[in-house]
Order: structure tokens, then C-alpha cells, then sequence
């Protein structure tokens, strides 16, 4: 379907828009529902909202959060979110992705536990998972490229001009199992309440999962490409030692790259799902203790209408947006289904703006997910759980565009936030980098 913006005034729009176009997207008007508590082994998600890891860009120089940061987490503690997933947090000074990236240490140990309890003051006792991550072969530490490749692979490989590094070796990557235990334990320690082993938008650990060109224990069949996964998971266990700690996953099922570099994909046509190998893998995963996925797709820097469908971006994507939205909520749906005891938390509802709380009520009861998260609306609209929960609404006004503004913010190495619904903050920021 041809792609097109968002141009709805009322939910009778949309959903004549969907039927006339056959795209199955469901919306109910009961919001009572999102209210419900979720529970994730014996910890209560209040709510059944919650917001998503964005990258930040503004953390201060020994990796811990700056004031800005902790604004942002203030603000999102108290906007009424059951769960908070905290931002991607490298586990070594080579895995960031920017220089500003948030890294825990023993030296800056305390300084996170300054925020977990801000973040519990200010909320209802949400729940805080800390992604952690190595960002691969979107390493870059110094302000300049400085790629780890997971494997060769000919599209992003020549996409990003990386045909002639080599790839990380198997040892390099036994040790780096190490450093997701060792940050996982100072989360611990911080007072988090589980971590997250970053597996999506083709960063290091999201790459080995498509790793089927490389040789080697981690790559080629899937029991090697998962096995870094299950790696970390099981020392990350044995550095905590505490039931009760949350080990989760925020997973990309599908990168919509062609076999054999993609995961999740389609041998004959890339552009379809194919979850076999998702849905094993996250058997695989409750198997081993794992009880809460969140569920992703694309890369942001090969394909970032996958992953987050939007108004105004780097291209013109070959679908409308709401085929973008509806991938995301049906292949969560398809996890869910295969492993209904996963608690199972969605990702695609920013671009249906204030229509996104009725999609959201509908995936819920229809047991498509168990929490519904928001990523960058939460930028623009950080209090948008207190309005679903006690206005039964989401404001028109004060929703996210999908300008894309905040990732302009994000790639210029700036601090990322919401340009237009932020704009004492970060409207400045932006008109500096486009000087």
C-alpha cells in the first residue's frame, strides 16, 4: 500500500481506513484495561504501560547520567508508566555507540543508585529494567567509527563501508560474556530491578543472531548463533545469585535484511517474516529462566521504518506506515501465542497518536501482549500513562509526530529529545545542528 502520513482526525477515520485497506488492526474502546498490573516472576508491573530504551547522547564523562538525563527519568517516573526499560548502558568503553553513552561502573556506582530512587520517589514504585549492551558494529566510542563486527555481511557491511575490517574473534566475544555479567551485577547492586541483554537493531549481540556467514562456536547454526545470548544469561545468573532479578531480553524477530544476513527473515523474500527460529529461540529462552521479552524489529540505520514507522524520515518507505505498525503488534502477538507464560511487552503505537491507547486495548485483551511500550512518544509525551489511565485519553496536542527531530538530535551526537513538544529544552539543541 502506498505510503502516505498521518492524516486521521477521528478513530471512526482510522478504522474505515483499515478495513477498506484490509489491515487487521483492532482498537477497543474499554482503556480500563491498561490499568491492570502485570506480574514478572514476583515483581508487579502497577500498570500495563510502559516506555522503551531510547539511546541517549548526554550522559556525563565517567558514563553516568547528567542533569538532562535525569531530568528525563524524573519526568518519566512520574508520567505514570509501569515499567521504565533505562536506556542502552555499554558494558565496556569500546561497545558505545557515542561518546555520551551511559556506562555503569564500580567508580560511578552510586550515582546510579541516586537515580534508581529518584525514579522510585518520584513513581509508584515502578519497575526499572537496565538495558545493557555492546553496540557492535555501531561502535563509536570516540566520536568517530570504530566498528566490532559480529560477522561479515554484504548488505550492511557495504551499506556502512566495512568490507575490509575483521571480525571479532571467538575469544574477544567469550570475554565480552564477562562484562554483561560484571555490568549486571552493579545494576543489581544499583538497585535496578533486572537488566536487559540487548539483542536488537542488529547491535552486537542482535547481529550474532544472524551471524549464519560466520565460522566458529557463535555463528552458523543456530545453536552457535544464540549462544552468546544464552551465555550471558546464564553468568549474568550466577554474578547475581538472586531469583528475584529480572534477566530479559529486548529481541529483534525480524531485521527485514536478506538471507543469510537477516534473522527472522524470509529465505526467498526478505520482506516477509519468517519467526521459526524466533519463536524456538524464545522457548529456549523461558527455558532458561527468562520471563520477560520485549519484542522489536529493523535497524535504524539500514531500515528504520521497520522498526519505527514514521511521518517524515531519511526516505519514502516502500508501505504505509500502518503495515509497519500492524508488523510489529502481529509479530509480537506470534511470540505471545507460541509462549503465552513470556511476558511479552509490544513496541509500534507512536505513529497512531492518540488513537494508539484503543490499539493498545485491544492487544491487551485479545492476549496479543502483556505490556504495551511507547519509545519516543515518551519523549514528547512523558505523562501519556497518567492520561490513559485517569483521562481515559491520550491529548491530540501533546503527542509525538514522528518528525523524526529526536533522532536527527541522537545522530549529530546532541542530546536527544523532543524538539516540538520539548521546545525550551531542545529546540535550541536543534537549531544548532542545523546551522
Amino acid at each position: 500500500m502506498e505510503y502516505s502520513r498521518f492524516n486521521f482526525r477521528t478513530k471512526q477515520q482510522i478504522e474505515e481506513f483499515c478495513t477498506k485497506n484490509e489491515i487487521p488492526l483492532g482498537f477497543d474502546d474499554d482503556l480500563r484495561i491498561l490499568s491492570k498490573s502485570v506480574k514478572i516472576g514476583n515483581k508487579i508491573v502497577q500498570n500495563s504501560l510502559g516506555i522503551h530504551p531510547m539511546e541517549g547522547c548526554d550522559a556525563d564523562p565517567d558514563g553516568s547520567c547528567s542533569d538532562l538525563a535525569i531530568r528525563r527519568y524524573k519526568r518519566f517516573a512520574q508520567g505514570g508508566a509501569g515499567l521504565i526499560w533505562f536506556e542502552a548502558t555499554a558494558v565496556n568503553p569500546k561497545g558505545k555507540a557515542n561518546p555520551r553513552q551511559l556506562r555503569i561502573t564500580e567508580e560511578n556506582l552510586e550515582k546510579f543508585k541516586d537515580v534508581r530512587e529518584l525514579i522510585k520517589r518520584e513513581s509508584n514504585d515502578c519497575i526499572v529494567i537496565m538495558q545493557l549492551t555492546h553496540s557492535g558494529r555501531f561502535s563509536k566510542p570516540e566520536g568517530k567509527m570504530a566498528p566490532v563486527l559480529e560477522c561479515k555481511n554484504d548488505i550492511l557491511d557495504r551499506h556502512q563501508r566495512l568490507q575490509k575490517l575483521d571480525v571479532i574473534t571467538d575469544d574477544e566475544l567469550e570475554s565480552l560474556e564477562n562484562d554483561f555479567a560484571k555490568s549486571a551485577k552493579l545494576a543489581y547492586q544499583a538497585g535496578f530491578d533486572g537488566v536487559d541483554m540487548k539483542a536488537c537493531h542488529r547491535y552486537l549481540n542482535s547481529g550474532l543472531l544472524g551471524a549464519f556467514t560466520r565460522e566458529g562456536r557463535y555463528g552458523g547454526s543456530f545453536e552457535n548463533r544464540i549462544r552468546f545470548l544464552l551465555n550471558c544469561i546464564d553468568k549474568i545468573k550466577a554474578a547475581v545469585n538472586d531469583d528475584n532479578f529480572i534477566i530479559s531480553t529486548r529481541i529483534n524477530i525480524y531485521d527485514s535484511i536478506p538471507y543469510p544476513y537477516g534473522f527472522g527473515v524470509d529465505k526467498s523474500n526478505y520482506l516477509k517474516p519468517d519467526y521459526e527460529e524466533p519463536i524456538k529461540l524464545a522457548k529456549i529462552l523461558y527455558s532458561q529462566g527468562v520471563r520477560l521479552l520485549n519484542v522489536t524489529m529493523g535497524t535504524p540505520y539500514y531500515n528504520p521504518h521497520v522498526n519505527r514507522p514514521f511521518d517524515v524520515g531519511e526516505y519514502i518507505p516502500h508501505e504505509h506506515p500502518l503495515e509497519g505498525v500492524l508488523r510489529l503488534i502481529q509479530g509480537a502477538a506470534t511470540i505471545k501465542k507460541a509462549v503465552p507464560e513470556l511476558i511479552i511487552m509490544g513496541t509500534g503505537y507512536s505513529w497512531l497518536r492518540n488513537f494508539a491507547p484503543y490499539a493498545a486495548a485491544y492487544v491487551k485483551k485479545n492476549g496479543m501482549a502483556d505490556i504495551i511500550g511507547f519509545g519516543r512518544e515518551a519523549l514528547a509525551y512523558p505523562d501519556f500513562a497518567y492520561d490513559i489511565i485517569n483521562n481515559n485519553s491520550m491529548a491530540i496536542n501533546k503527542c509525538c509526530i514522528c518528525c523524526g527531530k529526536c533522532v536527527e538530535l541522537m545522530r549529530a551526537g546532541s542530546t536527544p529529545g523532543c524538539v516540538v513538544k520539548d521546545t525550551e529544552v531542545y529546540l535550541p539543541l536543534y537549531k544548532e545542528i542545523i546551522k
